[in-house]
């Protein structure tokens, strides 16, 4: 089955256009990679909650290890890449295997 890696990121409320801005300029650019199956960025709606939840499956941990390794992964996380300054102050790597799955 999938894995499911998702970077929890902390983002104080007035950083989040930016970081919405930063991955919608670049969506889509992981898709070719080997082993990658979706891609989802998730915005907080809750009162209290300041982290936005990336979220990517992947047909392995090797298939996104392989991603964090790669040139593209490091262009893309890049500051400068990002327009100068970082809107996160904080992330979080959450790690899950799919065991059950169903979709429409």
């Amino acid at each position: 089955m999938a894995v499911i890696r998702i970077n929890a990121i902390s983002v104080p409320t007035d950083g989040g256009p930016e970081l919405e801005a930063r991955f919608r300029k670049r969506l889509g650019a992981v898709d070719e990679q080997p082993g990658f199956l979706s891609f989802d960025l998730l915005r907080p709606t809750g009162e209290n909650e300041q982290r936005w939840f990336v979220m990517t499956r992947w047909e392995s941990d090797d298939a996104f290890q392989a991603w964090v390794q790669s040139a593209a992964f490091r262009h893309g996380h890049a500051t400068s890449e990002g327009g100068g300054r970082p809107v996160a102050t904080g992330s979080e790597m959450l790690e899950f295997d799919v065991v059950l799955s169903s979709e429409r």
